[in-house]
């Protein structure tokens, strides 16, 4: 028996003892908006209370995973003005804001269920958010993984790279913006596996196949004994850190030219204005 609830911009189903929850926004490659991001943590915690699901797949529509957040719902500076609510003028409105919305995406690292991510096409900036706070990630091998807005908007308001791929390889790619390709991102870490596109449903499907002959108790028991074990070494409270930094990178030079940018020419002028000067941002790790 399988089992779907209506979203806007998931897809949610419930079959063969697991939750699919598909990012729907193939024509803004699943850019995340604020209606995603709600209706998201809603699809997690559905998922972590259904008896019948023992794991959640998590992946997205069309041509990517999610190329990252939606800067268009930004892009006016102009915001219908309240007085009894937060503007987004000072540091502190900017920081409660980017907690606020962390706060839904740690659903996914709070649940008792496991989730694994089903990376295929971009995963990049808001996408790594989503991704690295699943509990394992399976990517094709032509995937890309990276967090281009480092080069000018901020850092990044969520951080699970140090405790994937350590110290080195996490300044490496969020000092420069630059990327990672499927292949390379397991090597490292950041996937627990790659294979061919053509092949990833089929690896996905196959571990939920496997998760689903263990009582959803144990699963839970193992999945937090490593989470806590995480937190013990700073996980989350570096999560708090990450969306405090990420508002004192909104107040840098760069990003004031990005936004001026923007506000001129449109956002995709800003995205080449940031990003041509880079080139060809693959990283290639030069393992065999």
């Amino acid at each position: 028996m399988s089992t779907t609830q209506s979203y806007t911009s998931l897809i949610y189903e419930v079959a063969q003892s697991r939750a699919r929850i598909t990012l729907n926004r193939p024509e803004k490659k699943n850019a995340i908006s604020v209606t995603m991001q709600e209706e998201l943590e809603r699809a997690l915690w559905d998922a972590d209370n259904d008896t019948r699901v023992h794991c959640v797949i998590l992946k997205g529509s069309g041509s990517d995973f999610c190329s990252g957040y939606d800067m268009t719902q930004y892009e006016s500076a102009a915001e219908v003005a309240n007085q009894f609510k937060r503007g987004r003028q000072t540091f502190d409105d900017d920081a409660w804001r980017l907690e606020r919305a962390q706060s839904k995406r740690m659903a996914l690292f709070d649940m008792h269920k496991p989730v694994i991510a089903q990376i295929h096409g971009r995963c990049l900036a808001g996408g790594t958010d989503l991704a690295l706070l699943c509990d394992m990630v399976i990517c094709s091998d032509d995937a890309r993984f990276g967090f281009p807005p480092a080069r000018a908007q901020g850092s990044l308001p969520s951080h699970m790279w140090l405790y994937n791929i350590g110290p080195q390889w996490a300044k490496r790619l969020l000092l420069t913006g630059d990327s990672l390709q499927g292949k390379d991102a397991a090597l490292l870490g950041l996937a627990l596996k790659s294979v061919p596109l053509e092949l990833l449903e089929n690896e996905v499907e196959a571990l939920a196949d496997r998760l689903a002959l263990i009582h959803t108790d144990l699963l839970a028991t193992n999945k937090r004994i490593v989470n806590l074990g995480l937190e013990l070494m700073g996980a989350r409270t570096l999560q708090r850190l990450a969306a405090e930094m990420d508002a004192r990178g909104h107040l840098s030079q760069s990003r004031d030219e990005f936004r001026a940018v923007a506000m001129e020419k449109g956002l995709k002028e800003a995205v080449r204005f940031r990003d041509e000067k880079f080139g060809d941002d693959i990283v290639r790790t030069g393992r065999l």
